[in-house]
């Protein structure tokens, strides 16, 4: 079944909040997922709406077969306030609160469940993935980022409440090192981040999980790149942490079906096609469920 995103509004104190909701059909609560577009882009984008579709756009066939609601807000002018925004900034426009509005209502107007609700988000929405994961874990099930390292400590705010989380990163990303730092071109223009490992540790160890993932290689379609999944927690319904490490690849979200044009690749690096991001995930999402509700 083919779902065409709505386009919808949100009032909040900085004005009316543009998303796009994708809700099929489903008897009974239906799950939901959120979508957090990378800077530059938009909800339209990460929906397929809009050049380039993006893979994370492949959940609109994933909610139409599994009944789940889809929401991606836009960050509007100015690109998100994330996990690196100053406090003045976040006074002027608080999106953390704008995406906890969302799942507020879509829980009071769609017939979502409240212990299912999962988050993702790519690049800069990655950074504001991770700024709602510390902000508001009460809300949420389990979350995912995409191309994206957290602040380094000491400059953004520190998770406290464990998540299930899972994170892709792609070593040879020229925009968001996956060791971390920054590039010397970003100027003054980017904060160095966290490695990606180093993300992926501070949720395992708040989480207190085992340092001994369960490691699997995935099979290879193109010599030039490779995944390694890290799995740490054994129970697919609890916590669980895991990393999808993509050697070779640069900053493109894996995938088989929505392949990036070759002038966008020339800008980002290669882009793998082992795997499908957004299913990836949702095998990680499918049997979570916030503790305080289910």
């Amino acid at each position: 079944m083919n779902i065409l995103p709505t386009r919808l509004t949100l009032n909040r104190a900085e004005g009316a909040r543009r998303y796009l909701m994708a809700a099929p059909p489903a008897a009974g609560k239906r799950g939901l997922v959120v979508l957090l577009h990378g800077a530059g882009a938009s909800a339209a984008q990460v929906l397929g709406q809009a050049f380039p579709p993006s893979p994370l756009s492949v959940w609109l066939d994933i909610a139409a077969r599994e009944g789940l609601v889809v929401i991606a807000p836009d960050a509007d002018k100015g690109g998100w306030s994330d996990c690196y925004a100053s406090e003045a900034r976040v006074a002027r426009k608080d999106d953390v609160a704008f995406i906890g509005a969302l799942i507020d209502h879509a829980i009071s107007a769609h017939d979502v469940d409240p212990g299912r609700v999962y988050l993702m988000g790519v690049s800069r929405g990655g950074w504001m993935a991770y700024a709602v994961a510390t902000e508001l874990p009460h809300k949420l099930a389990a979350f995912s980022v995409v191309l994206a390292g957290m602040p380094l400590p000491g400059r953004g705010k520190e998770p406290t409440v464990p998540l299930p989380a899972l994170i892709f990163g792609c070593t040879a990303d020229p925009l968001i090192y996956y060791h971390g730092g920054k590039p010397w071109y970003a100027l003054g223009f980017a904060e160095p981040v966290r490695g990606i490992e180093a993300s992926v540790r501070a949720w395992r160890e708040l989480a207190g999980l085992s340092d001994q993932p369960d490691v699997k290689k995935l099979p290879v379609s193109d010599a030039r790149t490779s995944v390694t999944r890290h799995m740490w927690g054994d129970a697919a319904d609890g916590m669980q942490v895991g990393l999808y490490r993509i050697d070779g690849a640069g900053h493109a979200e894996p995938s088989r079906l929505k392949r990036y044009p070759r002038f966008i690749k020339w800008l980002t690096g290669l882009q793998n096609a082992d795997l499908e991001v957004a299913e990836a995930a949702w095998d990680f999402f499918r049997e979570k469920r916030t503790k305080d509700c289910c």
